[in-house]
């Protein structure tokens, strides 16, 4: 039994280390179509990033059922290695979605101060010492 437990665990943990490599990919693909001009591959990568999600969450709830079975905690010594994998891989790939994120929000407040400048709203400039103020430009376009 324990060994059948153990097989079934090492086998989790080996597809959820294959998954998280997928996600980091992904992550890693989200990043360039981020920093490029095509809206449609934003959209493709982040479908992409949610699947792969609906993957790990599926074989996280199995591995949690998994563990819960009488016995399985004797075996964290040896899968403590793929543990240790998987921890570093989910890691990394938070760190690649933070950064994803923070290129988000930065794009986001470029659009928004674009829009300002076409509606006519004040646009941000810097003084000579670098503090930013805004001064009310024309209307570019009128609706």
């Amino acid at each position: 039994m324990e060994q059948d437990t153990r097989g079934r665990l090492e086998d989790i943990l080996d597809r959820e280390i294959e998954v998280a490599h997928s996600l980091a990919a992904s992550l890693a693909a989200e990043r360039a179509a981020l920093t490029g001009d095509s809206p449609q591959a934003v959209e493709q990568k982040a479908t992409d990033k949610i699947r792969i999600f609906g993957l790990i969450e599926k074989l996280e709830t199995e591995r949690r059922s998994l563990w819960a079975t009488p016995g399985a905690q004797g075996l964290a010594a040896t899968v403590a290695d793929r543990w240790r994998t998987l921890l570093e891989l989910t890691a990394r790939c938070r760190v690649a979605n933070e950064i994803n994120g923070h290129i988000i929000h930065v794009r986001q407040n470029q659009i928004r101060q674009l829009l300002d400048i076409v509606r006519g709203g004040p646009a941000i400039t810097y003084n000579p010492q670098g503090k930013t103020f805004a001064r009310a430009l024309r209307a570019l376009a009128r609706a």
